[in-house]
C-alpha cells in the first residue's frame, strides 16, 4: 500500500480528522469544565465532563489500574493492527469502507492516547430523555460507532456464485 493507494488516501485523512477533533474536544472540555459538571444544551443533550476508567459502558472500571490500562492498550493495539490489515485487503473501489475503517482507527487512537496519558478516557456528550441517560461518550466513541455501522453496511463479500 502506497500513498497513492485510494484506500489510504481516504482512510488516513478521516483517521487524522477524527483524532484531531477528538483530542481537541477533550482538551477544551478538560480546560473549561469541572469534573462532573454538566451544562444543558437542549432538552436531550448536555455537555457532562466525566472520566471513564473502564471500557464501553464502564466495563472493568473497578479493575486494578495497571491491569485495566495494560489490557485496554493491548486490545487497542491489536485492533489497530487488524484494522490496518483489513484496510490493505479492502476493495480499492469502496471508499465508504476505507473511510469507515479510518474513522474506527482514528477513534481507537484517540481513546488510546487518553488511556496512555491519564489512565482513563475523557467523556463529555450526554444524551438523555428525561431521567434516562445514555452513557456519556466522546468524539472517538462516536466515530467508532458510526464507522462500525458503515462497515456493516458496506463490507459485503463477493456475491455468491450460483451452484451448477
Amino acid at each position: 500500500m502506497t500513498v497513492r493507494d485510494p484506500r489510504l488516501r481516504v482512510a488516513a485523512p478521516v483517521a487524522a480528522a477524527v483524532l484531531v477533533a477528538d483530542q481537541a474536544s477533550k482538551a477544551v472540555v478538560a480546560a473549561t469544565m469541572r469534573l462532573h459538571e454538566s451544562i444543558a444544551l437542549t432538552s436531550f443533550l448536555a455537555l457532562a465532563y466525566e472520566r471513564n476508567t473502564g471500557a464501553a459502558f464502564s466495563v472493568l472500571a473497578g479493575a486494578p489500574a495497571v491491569l485495566r490500562t495494560t489490557l485496554f492498550v493491548a486490545v487497542t493495539l491489536v485492533a489497530l493492527g487488524v484494522l490496518a490489515s483489513w484496510l490493505v485487503r479492502a476493495p480499492a473501489d469502496r471508499p465508504a469502507l476505507a473511510a469507515a475503517i479510518g474513522a474506527i482507527m482514528g477513534g481507537a487512537a484517540g481513546n488510546l492516547i487518553c488511556r496512555l496519558r491519564f489512565g482513563e478516557v475523557i467523556d463529555f456528550v450526554d444524551l438523555h430523555w428525561g431521567t434516562l441517560h445514555w452513557p456519556v461518550f466522546n468524539v472517538a466513541d462516536s466515530a467508532i460507532t458510526v464507522g462500525v455501522v458503515v462497515v456493516l453496511l458496506t463490507a459485503r463479500g463477493a456475491p455468491p456464485t450460483a451452484a451448477r
